[in-house]
């Protein structure tokens, strides 16, 4: 495979990222706007979708290991993006399948009524595809220096998490009826927390391929821990 073969291969990797994205981020926000309008059949509709998802992240992965295996030598750069192609898409993969499990989520409560008003949950959303969407474009652009700022906003994440908790907490204490759905509006938030570190993964595995050096981003106190 020559040079510009294997430019022209990396780049239609990273347009198929782009497409697996925008997949995501739409099934996210969907899912979220099923669960709170009650709308099973939309619901239904992203739960098997999820098998496009799942299928385009294989047919990545394939194409990944064909590039690897026919580009010999392949330099130590090219390497390293190509790898963290295949990592990208498997934290991807799996954010489709958070989506997907708010979907469930949505058929299960079906008609009932929402024991709480459904606004903090639609907000962890916005603000876990506002950053999927940035750390994908600084994977992209290879943006080291978005990809250390992306993280930060995880805080807000966890904190909207920490309040849809405590007053679902209370709503059970006061109102055992409600533990069955409680339970599953608390899944759905964690669904979104763990899409937020998973968007984390993400910006690190772009921060590898820029500088060579692995890092896992400590959100505590926003530096840069080696591992």
């Amino acid at each position: 495979m020559t040079r510009e073969t294997l430019d022209r291969k990396i780049n239609q990797l990273i347009d198929e990222i782009l497409v697996l994205d925008s997949m995501v981020e739409t099934a996210t926000l969907e899912a979220i706007q099923a669960l709170k309008k009650h709308d099973v059949d939309t619901a239904r509709r992203i739960y098997r979708e999820d098998e496009l998802i799942n299928a385009r992240r294989f047919t990545l992965e394939k194409d990944c290991m064909i590039t690897i295996a026919t580009q010999q030598p392949i330099m130590a750069t090219d390497l390293r993006l190509v790898a963290s192609i295949l990592e990208v898409v498997g934290e991807l993969e799996r954010m489709g399948d958070y989506a997907k499990g708010i979907a469930k989520i949505c058929v299960r409560i079906g008609d009932q009524p929402h024991i709480k008003p459904l606004i903090d949950i639609p907000r962890m959303g916005d603000i876990v595809v506002s950053m999927l969407n940035r750390a994908v474009g600084a994977f992209v652009r290879r943006d080291a220096e978005q990809a250390r700022m992306i993280p930060q906003d995880d805080d807000l994440v966890d904190a909207l998490y920490d309040q849809v908790y405590r007053e679902l907490i209370i709503i059970m204490f006061k109102d055992p009826t409600t533990i069955d759905q409680a339970n599953l509006l608390m899944w759905a938030a964690h669904n979104l927390e763990r899409m937020a570190d998973r968007v984390t993964n993400i910006c690190e595995r772009t921060i590898y391929v820029v500088t060579g050096d692995m890092h896992e981003i400590d959100d505590s106190d926003d530096e840069m821990s080696q591992v």
